[in-house]
């Protein structure tokens, strides 16, 4: 395990971020099924993510030793206009710093954020089985609302998704 001189820095992630962000997910999209995604975004996309949901909703990232460790992103929970008040939010650790309280302090800084833009609730969907997203999230205040069986395909199983809700 790494260990940085000091503590992380949560801030809002710009352009030159997405390089950060894309190396900590590339994993999570390739070697597991935590995400659903089935080829990682590059630097690009990700810079192109940061810019939409950083503008639209919010996008920190955990820095340390001028590193990105860490980042959290709301994004739209759907498109009609009804759900305009709601938010899809995720974290992403480097698995080198995880159980650091990166992802704690990520969601201390993210939630209240959407709350001050008038966000009204947040959203969490959590490939299950995954003990750390649960902990993380039940911490935080999230309480599940159900789960959607089977409804992803990845790494050769049929992967259920866990809802995780938090009202802001």
């Amino acid at each position: 395990m790494l260990s940085w001189p000091m503590s992380p820095v949560i801030r809002p992630a710009v352009s030159a971020d997405a390089s950060g962000c894309a190396a900590i997910y590339a994993p999570f999209v390739g070697d597991s099924f935590v995400s659903f995604e089935t080829e990682a975004p590059d630097a690009a996309e990700m810079a192109r993510r940061i810019a939409e949901y950083g503008a639209s909703h919010a996008w920190l990232v955990a820095e340390a030793g001028g590193h990105v460790i860490g980042y959290a992103y709301a994004s739209p929970h759907r498109t009609r206009a009804a759900y305009a008040s709601s938010c899809d939010v995720a974290v992403y650790v480097d698995p080198a710093h995880g159980r650091q309280g990166i992802g704690r302090a990520l969601y201390a800084a993210l939630l209240p954020r959407l709350k001050d833009s008038g966000f009204h609730a947040a959203f969490a969907g959590i490939a299950l089985p995954n003990a750390g997203s649960v902990g993380l999230h039940e911490a935080m205040g999230f309480t599940p609302v159900g789960i959607y069986r089977e409804v992803g395909w990845k790494l050769g199983a049929w992967r259920d998704v866990g809802w995780w809700q938090r009202l802001l």
